[in-house]
């Protein structure tokens, strides 16, 4: 293609605007702004304006990466045969790169274009090229300091403990009286996602997978395009420190440290989750696992050990429910059990294990006592507590002024982990010393709620939905259920708590208070050994 002849000047304009910073479309450098003024110019020079393209894109690097800018080189190849003049507003606005502002122009004298800006004149000259990539070289150099600054003012916040990158998802943005910006809970979302971690921490979720249905189930919590929760969000929510009020970036070198925002769990509660996603957790939920057979996934064949599976056998008049073994090689292999027998024995075994209501009343007894002691004890924790607090400054402060002595790059790294360390050991026991001491009629709250499951886990699982069933499940046993066929339920491995409520039910068996084998002697003194107990008299005559 020929040269453009710089003394023909077109009668046809296609105008470019760009911005790279949403502030821009309020500071008089906006998209319409730039239009307004392009238009202004077109007029004044005769130009009849056929197109507009518009990029809303940050950097002034690679041109290739903007939408409008390579829309509009595409526009004038389809149009060959036309010479255009392509008018900017702002040089700034064409290319803050040397590389690509030369790149650029190349491609726009290919295309016989003639550039025009309200406040550049281009010049086919010597001395034209020169201003013009000196004009370009400056607009790289103040777009760099420009980078360099901000990157040096978000490193200083982070370091003062401000996010500075994308709110994470439960926080926004808002304005901070300690000047900037800060992270706030972003509700509902935040106590969404807080129940969810707390959750997984408390074994209430056994899982990811559980965690990411309990998300689903929220139509506040934001979704991917197929209107789920992708399991990577499940999985940085667990990991992210963020959550339990901490910033960090490995990228730039800022070690994790307190934050100004405010936590959504305690970091005792993260820790719990690192340890549970490190060593995974037992009995998974399934998916297809319902109503219908809510012992599915949680018992296991007793010959085998592999779960059991559930379906419904189709007869001649109606369905009929059934558990079976689909281990290949298994002894019971595709042999069912009819759904009433099993859940029917399990009901039993249920209520065996089923404390007695004496025994509750005791257990309740022994925990108001046991709480007692613990908020006389509150004090002494709270002492020791900052005592190792203290303990943990003055080594930190000691490995602080090594550090500023020290000029080996080895031994400054090695500070840096141990200290790093120490103050999240230091954190943690800060929090600890805050929690020491309960709030007022937490164990009121506490005690009705336990009492009623420990008492009735029966009755629960006969009138619960599948969510409460599950919840007797893990509450009540610490392992799967082993099923055999022709046994029936083998010897169950109970949580600690049932376990502690079934020795004491022993005690009370092996317990004969006076009278309970021969009428007792007039004249003598009877005591009972556990006089706490209702239904007891504490002597007799």
């Amino acid at each position: 293609m020929s040269k453009l002849d710089e003394n023909i000047k077109p009668d046809k304009a296609l105008i470019y605007c760009r911005v790279s910073s949403s502030k821009q479309t309020t500071d008089g450098s906006g998209l319409e702004s730039q239009e307004h003024r392009c238009r202004q110019y077109a007029a004044q020079n005769g130009y009849t304006v056929e197109e507009v393209f518009r990029d809303k894109i940050t950097g002034g690097g690679d041109y290739s990466k903007r939408p409008g800018l390579m829309a509009m080189l595409a526009y004038l190849d389809a149009q060959p045969d036309e010479t255009y003049a392509v008018i900017f507003d702002d040089l700034k606005r064409y290319a803050r790169d040397t590389q690509f502002h030369l790149k650029l122009n190349n491609e726009l004298k290919k295309r016989n274009v003639r550039r025009e800006c309200p406040n550049f004149h281009f010049e086919d000259s010597a001395m034209g090229e020169l201003n013009e990539t000196v004009y370009a070289a400056f607009g790289q150099f103040e777009r760099l300091q420009i980078a360099q600054q901000t990157n040096q003012k978000m490193r200083a916040r982070l370091e003062q403990g401000f996010w500075v990158f994308q709110a994470p998802v439960g926080y926004r943005y808002e304005k901070s009286n300690r000047g900037g910006k800060e992270l706030v809970r972003d509700e509902p979302v935040a106590s969404i996602i807080q129940e969810a971690l707390e959750g997984f921490a408390a074994g209430r979720f056994q899982n990811q997978t559980e965690v990411r249905r309990y998300l689903d189930q929220h139509p506040d919590f934001p979704k991917g395009k197929a209107g789920r929760v992708h399991p990577q969000r499940v999985k940085e929510l667990l990991e992210r420190n963020i959550y339990a009020g901490f910033v960090e970036s490995p990228k730039w070198g800022i070690s994790a440290r307190e934050g100004q925002h405010e936590a959504l769990i305690s970091y005792q509660t993260y820790l719990k989750n690192q340890e549970r996603l490190k060593d995974g957790a037992y009995a998974p939920a399934r998916r297809d696992i319902s109503a219908d057979f809510p012992l599915r996934g949680f018992v296991e064949c007793g010959d085998c050990g592999s779960p059991l599976s559930a379906c419904w056998s189709t007869g001649k008049t109606k369905k009929h429910p059934y558990y079976l073994c689909h281990q290949k090689g298994c002894d019971s292999y595709g042999k069912s059990i009819r759904r009433a027998d099993m859940e029917g024995q399990f009901q039993k075994l249920l209520s065996e294990i089923e404390p007695q209501p004496i025994t509750v009343e005791l257990l309740h007894r022994m925990i108001r006592n046991a709480w007692a002691q613990r908020l006389a004890q509150a004090s002494e924790w709270q002492a020791s507590l900052k005592m190792q607090i203290q303990g943990l400054e003055k080594q930190i402060d000691g490995l602080l002024d090594r550090l500023v002595e020290t000029t080996s790059q080895a031994a400054i790294k090695a500070y840096e982990r141990k200290i790093d360390q120490l103050e999240k050991e230091k954190h943690l026991k800060t929090e600890k010393m805050h929690k020491t001491t309960p709030p007022s009629g937490a164990i009121d709250q506490i005690l009705e709620l336990s009492m009623q499951f420990l008492s009735s886990p029966c009755i629960i699982w006969e009138k619960g939905n599948l969510h409460l069933q599950k919840l007797v499940l893990r509450l009540v046993f610490r392992d799967r259920l082993a099923y055999a066929r022709n046994e029936g339920f083998r010897t169950p491995k109970t949580t600690s708590i049932f376990s502690m409520l079934g020795q004491i039910t022993s005690q009370e068996k092996r317990m004969v208070p006076g009278g309970g084998i021969e009428p007792p002697t007039r004249g003598f003194s009877i005591r009972c050994s556990t006089p706490e107990l209702p239904g007891h008299r504490a002597e007799a005559t």
